[in-house]
């Protein structure tokens, strides 16, 4: 994670929004380090885990993390957001190895995974997980309603969400934002989203036939 750290020093200029990105660092590694099935050169294999930044604004910690698993040189942090630079405010799948969704409009990844992991199983690819991040904020978008609606009502299992919690939404949600899933249906752990082995141990925790959530609890952002 030192290492990390210091990939992720380097990516300056864009103060506003360095709370997002580390925010989801922890997160960020854990899924690559740990739990995703892809690699730098499986970018294209049909059977590969799926993951989709729903929150892609300040994506920092996205570009460090893919540097230090060597889906992008390194060189190309030190020039990030530049005139040149691949590597946007916002991240392009069409510009960076690696990126399954640009994103950055908040409020639309959840939808996008739902009809990733749909998708799939339409062309009978029934082994690969799609995960996609999004911050607590983004549930104050309806459209995140109607696809945690419609996943509980299939039971879309091979998706799993993870919610970065930093206290950003306007309006909440009464029991907590597990609950907003689970009454639709979904399985759900809430954990320290800065503990690697509790992440870990969440993110496997889904289950047959139910799609999962992970709700990852930081610091509140100020």
């Amino acid at each position: 994670m030192d290492a990390l750290a210091e990939k992720l020093r380097r990516l300056t200029g864009d103060e506003k929004h360095e709370p997002s990105a580390h925010s989801t660092l922890d997160v960020l590694w854990v899924l690559y380090d740990q739990v995703l099935r892809v690699a730098p050169d499986k970018t294209e294999d049909p059977e590969r885990d799926r993951f989709l930044l729903s929150k892609g604004h300040g994506p920092q910690a996205y570009y460090a993390v893919l540097a230090a698993k060597g889906f992008i040189p390194d060189e190309w942090l030190d020039d990030w957001a530049g005139p040149q630079s691949r590597l946007g405010h916002h991240p392009d799948r069409m510009l960076v190895p690696g990126v399954e969704i640009s994103s950055g409009s908040l409020g639309h990844g959840l939808g996008l995974a739902v009809g990733t992991a749909l998708g799939l199983r339409a062309q009978g690819l029934l082994s690969p997980r799609v995960y996609v991040l999004l911050g607590d904020a983004e549930l104050d978008e309806g459209s995140n309603h109607e696809a945690i609606a419609y996943a509980g009502a299939i039971g879309l299992d091979r998706i799993t969400a993870i919610v970065i919690d930093n206290q950003s939404a306007t309006h909440g949600w009464p029991g907590g934002i597990a609950s907003r899933f689970t009454v639709n249906g979904w399985t759900a752990r809430t954990v320290n989203g800065r503990d690697h082995a509790a992440i870990a141990a969440a993110l496997r925790a889904h289950e047959p036939d139910r799609p999962h959530v992970v709700v990852a609890t930081v610091e509140p952002k100020r």
